[in-house]
């Protein structure tokens, strides 16, 4: 089973493609902090190159762009090629089957057309307030 799950921010804006036979896609690279630090405490990070095709690749390079935070779910794809100097050389790519945004809304991470403008103060809902009510110890059951 090749499954993958990363949560992480964008490092730079999505880059929307086509194939030649006209497939969307969108690439992008995110970074994840891993859950421990080195022995000097410092934590590290990962950067994963991501590969998001036809809707979702549309839909990712729309609404999201660098710095927003990012949950990933895929699998994970190798790529051997030969570079310029002919060195042949693996790359690794995520190959993307859902991206979920994860910025919260009016964090200054804007999705676009999903975030509505914020409303005016005196247009905010007050939270509900809890009532007391008179408990007199009987169980209902």
């Amino acid at each position: 089973m090749n499954k993958v799950f990363l949560i992480g921010n964008l490092t730079r804006d999505p880059e929307l493609s086509e194939t030649t036979s006209g497939v969307a896609l969108c690439r992008f690279s995110i970074a994840v902090n891993r859950n421990y630090g080195s022995a000097d405490g410092e934590r590290k990070t990962d950067f994963f190159n991501v590969v998001a095709w036809r809707g979702l690749g549309e839909t990712v390079a729309r609404y999201a762009k660098k710095g927003n935070k990012v949950a990933v779910s895929g699998s994970i794809e190798l790529r051997n090629y030969e570079d310029s100097q002919g060195v042949k050389r693996t790359g690794v790519d995520i190959v993307a089957q859902d991206v979920e945004f994860l910025t919260p809304k009016g964090s200054g991470g804007d999705f676009g057309g999903f975030n509505d403008a914020p409303a005016a103060s005196s247009e905010r809902k007050k939270p509900a307030s809890l009532q007391a009510f008179d408990d007199d110890g009987d169980i209902p059951f």
